[in-house]
This record gives C-alpha cells, structure tokens and sequence, in this order.
C-alpha cells in the first residue's frame, strides 16, 4: 500500500471517539487552494510566499517528520491550528519527544495530530504527551478503538504535557 492510499485509508480518531477529518493534505505549493484546510509539509510551509502564509495560517497545519526540528515553527505556533507529528515506524519515537516540547515548553494549544504507524499500545502514552487526535490505519487499533477499548497503564512514574489525576504517580504520591 503506497504512503498516499495509506493516508486515504486513515480513520481520524480523538479521546471523543471517531470523527470525520477536515483536513487535506497537499505536496505541492505552487498553487495553494484558496479553500478548505490543508496540512503542508515542513519544507512546503517553509517555503511559502511570507504574505500568502500570513493570509493562508489559519487554514494550515503543518506536518513535521521524525527528522525535522519543530523550531521553524515557533513564530507561527499562536496563530497554527494543526500541527501533524509523523511516526513512520513504530518504533521511531522521535515525535514524542516534539509532542511534549510543543505542549510544555512551548505552550501549543492547537491539535496536534499523529500521523503514519500509530498502533493501540502507543495511544494511551501518545494522549499523555499532548497528541489530540490521531491518523490511525492499522486493523488492530481501528477495531480496539471502535470497541472503546483504548488501553494504558493505570499507574504512572512521572509527569506529563496532560496532567494525570491526584494520586496516580505509584511511588510519588505516597509518603516515605
């Protein structure tokens, strides 16, 4: 299945349940549709005209790759009402670490969205970091998530960008 088919197939999933998905993505730039909401690459974005960006920022999410440094987008954050992390493979974890970057040090309030091989057993730790909703393709998570069954460790060893409930940190909370 190619990345494009993959994408067509994807269910967008928040903690509400499934919802349909706004958002279109686009590769090429070269004539930016003056409707609807798109979600540009890094480099596209980057690349903008900066007058057509400005006009266009309230309609853009961006998708960022494991690769790629989120910095660029900081002036934007404010104004950005989607930001997409990408996890290519289940087991490149590098979008965790941008998630609770976005959402603690740097205060994103927007969705942010995760893209590519997002399986059941990660949606639980990936809701913690600050993902809002998520592109979920794989069988296994989509039937699991239908049947409100999203998983997770009930008991936690440290803090995250979602705040837990009182009590929940297993040897923290408790007194020596």
């Amino acid at each position: 299945m190619s990345a494009s088919e993959t994408i067509a197939t994807a269910r967008l999933w928040t903690a509400e349940g499934f919802r349909d998905n706004d958002w279109k993505r686009i590769e090429d730039v070269e004539a930016l549709p003056g409707e609807g909401k798109l979600i540009l690459p890094l480099e596209a974005f980057l690349a903008l005209d900066p007058a057509a960006r400005e006009a266009a920022l309230p309609r853009l999410g961006v998708e960022v790759l494991p690769g790629e440094t989120v910095d660029p987008l900081l002036p934007f954050l404010d104004r950005l009402p989607l930001v997409a992390l990408a996890f290519p493979a289940f087991n490149d974890g590098r979008s965790y670490s941008k998630a609770e970057l976005l959402r603690s040090r740097h205060g994103y309030r927007g969705e942010l969205r995760a893209t590519g091989d997002v399986l059941i057993d990660q949606i639980p730790h990936m809701l913690r970091c600050g993902f809002s909703s998520f592109e979920v393709t794989n069988q296994t998570a989509l039937a699991r998530l239908e049947a409100g069954r999203r998983g997770g460790i009930p008991l936690y060893y440290q803090p995250t960008a979602t705040a837990s409930r009182p009590g929940k940190y297993a040897w923290r909370r408790l007194a020596g």
